[in-house]
């Protein structure tokens, strides 16, 4: 899960819209699926399910059925006028943008980062002097030159304390299940190590070096016949590998008392004395703090119920905590190293105040950096972002000077105090600042990204649409100037809304510009269940309250249509993704007449079996277990394969996924299409698109991803009825 959405790449095209009616090409029926009907009973509910052999990608019947649906939907979607056109199009304009650079980490005396340069498939590693020098760049492992073209991709990187070495964590197909690798930054040399199962879907991974550079801790996960084939996927604990060792031999640090859905997260401060353990208890936003000094002595500082969500090491000799307890908004704690007993922990950022529309004061911190001398605080308002500075004493500094409507995706430590962040808006790509702490200004790096996609005849509004109980739901609506709201528009409504993610701000791309130079509006919904207010807005939306998630993205098609006229029904596609294609599957059973089409990426649609699978188990935490009465019947009473209902008219629904994601099973996919198919009374496509090289998203190659793009693109024209013209 943790998945949003991907917008599309850089581009920009000049095209004209047209409301008539596109001729749509034939569409071959689906093939036949025989019902097995299976029951189980919950709670004295008995539920008949009539495509359960469909879970079972072992078997060859439905492997052929699945081909067959994928073949089906190649012959409409290859047939589609404009798909050819949209395709070598996003090519030419992705080539075209500059390169992209993310996940930044100063060690050394250098910075590191990964570097998106396309038409390469894959992101690289490189490092650098500094921000302002990217003509020092070298490439330390590249991807695209191992395996097959695109099929190796980078889970996570960790540079030891000095810079000299660094740990990569490989993983093929978009599987993410991970092999940790050693690298010489000088030369970018591959040493001998090689260590199993460093990441995986389920919990990810974390490396952490030792202060010599001996070797590092990583999460680990089961291997061999140390668990029975069930757990393989579960209990990670901490070990340590010495540089050189064979990895059988690898010493087991902490963790055979974290829980089965533990999920770890490593970090040590910058002379490697104490190293940082933060494990989270699935998914659902609990954490525990585990803290190691230099003689290998642990300590917990936070159990799961202290309310600490995220905590990080300090170069003043303090751990600094993110915490939500009494303080759903967030509050942070400075606790001395020498003595950490939370009961001694002093608030030196105390929790935003306010309520109603003024919403800087309902502001809730996402995130801490904390600096020798300094303490960034990184806010979400509503989505936006916000970034303040205090000294350690919690004494206000400054405040970042940002767009508006933009977001900050990530805080990386410079020299010293400065820091350097990633920006963008909706209309502006990335681009790198580095912020002095002596002066209090930022300035822009040359880690810039330019697009060719350049959007000043567009505009970004930020209105609120009022769901079911009355709750203000933000959206955000990008559409060209001089866009009329007669209802005519091709839109676009986008949400997720689950696992504390805020969905804030992003550059549209290609994708993006493509729709808008179709005459399109562009709607990002902030729904409950994500973190842009905080845990109230968060918690408002899990669990047994997940219905105000899909009340809420309702009420913003509502409004798109009825409220304001931006569009109809009749014009009006929703997309999403991951917990995100969930919200589509809700939408679309609940409020079918609302939408004309429907693009679900990796969804999961099955609420009763999610669980079974390994990720699922990690997803109780956010959404329930059939093993609970009332959570039982939440998600029975909003599970979308089971609210499928026979002779309904159902919109044009295309359903997105791929053989290698571990984090929500193909099968969902496979299930709700047929199920789907075999209910729909409209003439409107039912359509299941399989990816035998993805994964959930995370290491998919840069030309499926333009195949993708041009899929969903096209169905939507066609959909919709819009002519594309260039």
């Amino acid at each position: 899960m943790r998945f949003p959405v991907r917008l599309g790449f850089v581009s920009v095209i000049l095209f004209a819209f047209s409301s008539a009616q596109v001729p749509q090409p034939a569409i071959p029926p689906p093939p036949a699926t025989p019902k097995h009907p299976v029951a189980n009973t919950y709670h004295g509910v008995k539920v008949v399910d009539d495509y359960r052999l469909l879970e079972n990608w072992d078997d060859p019947q439905v492997k052929q059925w699945s081909a067959l649906e994928n073949r089906r939907t190649r012959e409409y979607l290859d047939r589609l006028p404009y798909r050819a056109q949209i395709k070598q199009r996003l090519g030419r304009l992705i080539s075209g943008g500059s390169s992209r650079y993310f996940d930044l980490d100063y060690r050394g005396g250098v910075l590191f980062a990964m570097k998106d340069e396309p038409p390469k498939q894959q992101p690289m590693l490189v490092v650098m002097l500094s921000a302002a020098d990217p003509a020092s760049e070298r490439v330390v492992v590249d991807p695209n030159t191992m395996g097959q073209a695109g099929s190796t991709g980078i889970d996570y990187y960790a540079p030891s304390l000095d810079g000299k070495l660094v740990a990569v964590s490989l993983s093929e197909n978009g599987s993410e299940d991970g092999t940790g690798y050693v690298f010489n930054v000088a030369t970018g040399k591959q040493l001998k190590d090689r260590v199993p199962r460093v990441n995986f879907a389920t919990a990810g991974g974390s490396i952490a070096w030792k202060a010599d550079s001996s070797g590092f801790y990583y999460t680990r996960y089961p291997q061999g016949q140390e668990r029975p084939v069930k757990d393989l996927n579960f209990y990670q604990q901490v070990y340590f590998h010495k540089l050189g060792a064979d990895p059988s031999e690898d010493l087991y640090v902490i963790g055979s008392k974290f829980p089965r859905i533990a999920e770890i997260q490593l970090s040590t401060t910058d002379d490697g004395k104490w190293l940082l353990a933060s494990v989270a208890n699935g998914d659902g936003g609990q954490f525990a703090h585990y803290v190691m000094d230099s003689a290998e002595h642990w300590r917990q500082v936070t159990r799961f119920d202290d309310g600490a969500v995220s905590a990080k090491l300090g170069e003043d000799g303090a751990l600094y905590l993110l915490s939500r307890k009494n303080a759903p908004r967030g509050k942070v704690l400075r606790l001395p190293l020498a003595n950490l007993q939370l009961a001694r922990a002093v608030i030196v950022v105390p929790e935003s105040s306010g309520s109603g529309a003024d919403e800087s004061a309902r502001a809730s911190i996402q995130g801490i950096v904390p600096t020798p001398g300094r303490l960034y605080v990184l806010d979400v308002v509503g989505g936006p972002s916000r970034v303040r500075v205090f000294d350690h004493l919690g004494r206000a500094l400054s405040t970042f000077s940002l767009p508006p409507i933009s977001s900050v995706s990530q805080i990386a430590r410079a020299r010293n105090d400065d820091v350097l962040y990633r920006t963008s808006t909706y209309l502006d790509p990335s681009a790198w600042y580095q912020y002095e702490a002596t002066t209090g200004r930022s300035g822009l790096t040359a880690l810039v990204e330019i697009s060719p996609a350049v959007f000043n005849d567009a505009q970004v509004v930020r209105e609120f649409a009022t769901s079911k109980d009355g709750t203000r739901v933000p959206l955000n609506i990008i559409f060209r100037k001089g866009t009329k709201l007669d209802g005519t528009n091709p839109t676009l409504l986008e949400g997720y809304g689950g696992f504390d993610v805020s969905v804030s701000p992003s550059f549209l791309g290609a994708f993006g510009r493509i729709w808008l130079d179709q005459g399109g509006v562009y709607a990002i919904a902030n729904l409950r269940g994500g973190g842009e207010y905080g845990e109230e807005w968060h918690k408002a939306g899990n669990l047994t309250h997940k219905q105000n998630v899909f009340d809420d993205f309702i009420a913003c098609a509502e409004y798109l249509e009825q409220k304001r006229g931006y569009t109809s029904p009749a014009r009006l596609a929703i997309l999403g993704g991951s917990n995100g294609g969930l919200l589509m599957g809700a939408a679309l059973t609940q409020r079918p007449d609302l939408f004309r089409a429907v693009v679900s990426y990796v969804g999961i649609y099955d609420m009763l079996r999610n669980e079974l699978d390994p990720n699922g188990s990690f997803n109780i935490t956010e959404y329930g277990t059939v093993k609970h009465a009332d959570q039982f019947n939440a998600l029975y009473a909003y599970s979308p394969y089971h609210r499928v209902k026979d002779g309904t008219k159902y919109p044009a629904v295309l359903l997105l996924t791929g053989e290698n994601d571990h984090r929500v099973n193909p099968f969902h996919s496979r299930k709700m299409t047929a199920r789907l198919q075999a209910a729909n009374a409209s003439r409107n496509p039912i359509l299941l698109r399989t990816t035998s090289s993805a994964g959930h998203g995370i290491g998919t190659a840069l030309d499926e991803e333009i195949e993708q793009d041009a899929d969903v693109l096209s169905f939507l024209f066609d959909q919709l009825g819009i002519r594309y013209t260039h």
